[in-house]
């Protein structure tokens, strides 16, 4: 069986000014502009944001699931310290499994409907381990029994689609650590679950962070979970980090329109169950024509706050405060404060 790793200290991956674009008959889409972000051992960084922010392709650009052919990938992603981009593919290929894994939204889709799980988890070991199918199986074994199957040495022998949809993204669980990586990358690992099934679902990669010391990248757009399982949160729009935190900066000290759009569009228990959502207006911007100043200016309900029509024209930075918490808007940070305790009912907390 693969052993506990030992702690380390300082950022096990750093994603560093990560670009990452698709040319086409239409133009460039710019699916990841400029991203950075780092994450320790042990500790769970969230991603969220809608659908066409650049969420999964990171996480894919992070995997190194980008066929070199059909993307342009600049910038750096450094696991332990190695750059991933500019290695080559095989070696990439290598530490798939080993060091870094990944869980996918749909494991239906993912498991081989052809093969057992027996046979799809075996050879998930023997790829990475000089073990024989005997001891591969035991291996596989006691990570279903790990990952809450009941009767392991049995359901192993089943075929994907004679698990309920809970178990099926158990197994997957179960692959991704089975050679005990490092980083696990999470997309999307409850979106077709049920809430119980979710709450285990989550309380699981809890338990097996603490016990494996594992860094966690998780994918998702439920506020909920995030709130649940995230240290630190990222939240995309358009391809580019717009806000970045900890999870106490992001719900209690937001300040990006963008965030404080997401936040308002979920159900509280604060408030009466006949109020209604406040959504984001309008679409996401296209990602092969976007806007040539702050790319949420077309959805923002506070670009008259700043003069001189700068979110039309100019790109805002990404500020950083002392305590780490990155906001990328034109409006003054004071401002910003003001405008998420009126809109999120929520008292302003000074970052100390």
């Amino acid at each position: 069986m693969t052993t506990v790793p030992a702690p380390t200290t300082g950022a096990y991956v750093e994603v560093r000014d990560l670009k990452v674009e698709f040319p086409t008959e239409d133009g460039i889409v710019r699916a990841v502009d400029g991203v950075s972000f780092s994450v320790d051992r042990g500790r769970t960084i969230a991603i969220v944001g809608e659908s066409g922010s650049g969420k999964s392709v990171t996480s894919q650009a992070i995997m190194g699931l980008h066929d070199r052919k059909t993307a342009n990938i600049s910038g750096e992603v450094l696991l332990g310290g190695v750059d991933l981009i500019s290695m080559a593919d095989e070696d990439v290929r290598r530490r798939r499994g080993q060091e870094m894994a990944m869980i996918f939204q749909d494991p239906l889709s993912s498991l081989h409907p052809f093969y057992t799980i027996a046979k799809q988890l075996v050879e998930a070991v023997r790829v990475h381990q000089d073990v024989s199918k005997a001891e591969a199986r035991k291996q596989a074994i006691a990570m279903l029994d790990r990952v809450g199957i009941p009767n392991p040495d049995r359901r192993i022998d089943d075929y994907p689609h004679q698990l309920s949809g809970g178990m099926r993204q158990r197994v997957m669980i179960a692959m991704a650590l089975l050679n005990g990586p490092s980083l696990l990358i999470a997309d999307e690992p409850t979106t077709a679950l049920d809430v119980t099934v979710q709450a285990q679902i989550l309380q699981l990669l809890k338990d097996l962070q603490r016990d494996f010391n594992t860094a966690i990248i998780m994918i998702t757009h439920d506020l909920g979970v995030v709130a649940d399982v995230a240290d630190e949160v990222v939240v995309m729009y358009g391809g580019r980090l717009v806000e970045h935190g900890s999870v106490d900066d992001i719900f209690h000290r937001p300040e990006m329109p963008y965030t404080l759009g997401l936040l308002a569009s979920m159900p509280r228990l604060d408030r009466a169950r006949s109020a209604r959502l406040d959504p984001i207006p309008g679409l996401p911007p296209s990602l092969i024509n976007l806007p040539k100043g702050c790319v949420f200016r077309p959805r923002c309900t506070y670009h008259q706050l700043v003069p001189n029509g700068r979110c039309d024209t100019e790109r805002p930075d990404l500020e950083t405060s002392e305590t780490g918490h990155e906001v990328r808007c034109h409006i003054p940070a004071e401002k910003r404060r003001e405008l998420a305790a009126e809109r999120l009912g929520i008292a302003i907390e000074e970052t100390a």
